[in-house]
């Protein structure tokens, strides 16, 4: 798992690096990620925030355009952009729609045999990735990690938190989202997604890749959630995000507005206009757990 730098650009007095490697979890196919330093990383570990992007997006989108750098420089955090699926399986039909296959691997572990030898997205950010890093011997602190996402991406941090909780790991401190895809299972995305990545389909589905099943099971155990949606967003009103399920889960078994926020930001649409509008914000909420 030998890392090459691609890329380095100086940003708010830190590193925007991207690398690449042949990952493992992703059936051996070459995988990209962007990782930005803070200046304080030259002389101690730093905490590590994780971005997982949206439909279509890939490593780059929530690095150029979120709004993160800045904030995340002043906190001293490190932010990791992995990509979206893996690429270049070559897998028929995977580059037949935008909300399938490449662009779109819902950070899950495929189980179905046409896809489960490069479909592992789940493993790639919360097993490979930590541990390349560390092998690399980046200055990273991996006793501190959080993580967050928009879309796909918000269903990805939220799914990746909530499975780590329940499991007894507590790998991440923190979840925050934007415009997650919150309840998957009963969207169409999220249909679509799970009939073909997974066996057992919907119900696979259920134990393990639906924010609003698990938040419901999470029940006894400390949570620190933050998520923002927009009123004008056209996937929100399609029915495709349904935060207002997750939120509903979440009062029933117990939680609270401090430990689950669920905001509505009147008029912001699905863009990463209303995305860099908030992402200081969820920085700074992120920055709370990390440095504690």
């Amino acid at each position: 798992m030998a890392l090459e730098q691609v890329s380095s650009n100086k940003a708010f007095d830190g590193q925007l690096i991207k690398y690449k490697f042949k990952s493992a979890a992703l059936g051996g196919l070459t995988a990209n990620f962007n990782l930005f330093l803070p200046a304080n990383s030259a002389n101690a570990k730093v905490p590590i925030l994780t971005y997982l992007s949206g439909l279509t997006c890939t490593e780059d989108n929530g690095a150029q355009k979120g709004g993160f750098l800045g904030p995340a420089s002043k906190e001293g955090i490190a932010l990791l952009f992995p990509d979206t699926s893996p690429r270049g399986a070559g897998i028929e039909g995977e580059t037949d729609d935008w909300d399938f296959g490449v662009g779109a691997g819902f950070y899950l572990n495929a189980t179905n045999p046409q896809y489960s030898q490069y479909y592992n997205m789940l493993t790639h950010v919360t097993l490979e990735l930590p541990e390349v890093l560390a092998t690399a011997g980046l200055p990273i602190d991996l006793t501190r990690q959080s993580i967050f996402g928009h879309s796909m991406g918000g269903h990805g941090a939220l799914t990746l938190y909530l499975s780590s909780l329940l499991s007894g790991v507590k790998q991440y401190r923190s979840v925050s989202a934007f415009a997650p895809i919150a309840n998957p299972t009963k969207c169409a995305w999220g249909q679509k997604a799970f009939s073909g990545y997974l066996q057992g389909g919907i119900e696979e589905a259920r134990e393990r890749y639906d924010a609003t099943e698990l938040i419901a099971k999470a029940g006894k155990e400390p949570v620190h959630i933050l998520i923002d949606y927009g009123t004008a967003d056209n996937f929100y009103k399609q029915g495709q995000l349904l935060p207002e399920n997750f939120l509903k889960a979440a009062r029933d078994t117990g939680y609270d507005e401090v430990q689950v926020r669920v905001r509505s930001q009147e008029g912001y649409d699905h863009s990463y206009y209303f995305i860099s509008t908030f992402g200081e914000d969820h920085i700074h909420f992120h920055a709370n757990f990390l440095k504690a």
